[in-house]
């Protein structure tokens, strides 16, 4: 009973400890600044700037975004997701399509493909990618604005 306990113990212990490793094998922790010259959106002009921050979280992570967007106005929202599929809730201003969830899965290692959802009805779909050098991050997203208007967004991002 004593190896049992011992053993059971030792497991715990384990995966606790591992738990914050797993979670630095996340190749989309970290901050990620908008390269403006790199970045192209149709309709209009890119965002003047964007900081992009991804911290693990259990087995997911929060990401919030800020910036400013190429007419001079602020924005910045943020959403907590596991990497599940399932829809989760987005705060504050600024998400593509005016999107108030956002569910992402994992298309391998350094691949991720989300679904923009506004009011339960999809207004965009999004693809990030990481570099295998972990120092680039490129997005395309493309779906509907809130009027109705077709958006497409190629984002590149540069790791501080």
């Amino acid at each position: 009973m004593k190896r049992f306990l011992f053993a059971l113990s030792f497991l715990i212990i384990a995966y606790v400890a591992a738990g914050p490793l797993l979670a630095q094998d996340n190749p989309f922790v970290g901050t990620w600044k908008l390269d403006v010259a790199k970045s192209k959106s149709e309709p209009g002009p890119v965002a003047k700037s964007q900081t992009r921050t991804v911290v693990a979280e259990g087995e997911g992570a929060k990401y919030s975004f800020e910036g400013v967007r190429a007419d001079g106005t602020p924005f910045s929202y943020s959403f907590t997701v596991n990497y599940d599929g399932k829809d989760y809730p987005v705060t504050g201003t600024g998400m593509p399509g005016g999107a108030d969830t956002i569910a992402i899965n994992l298309a391998g290692t350094h691949k991720a493909e989300a679904t923009l959802k506004k009011g339960g009805k999809e207004v965009g779909k999004s693809e990030a990618e990481v570099s295998k050098d972990g120092t680039t991050t490129t997005v395309s997203s493309k779906g509907v604005t809130p009027d109705g208007k077709a958006y497409s967004i190629y984002s590149v991002y540069s790791k501080q």
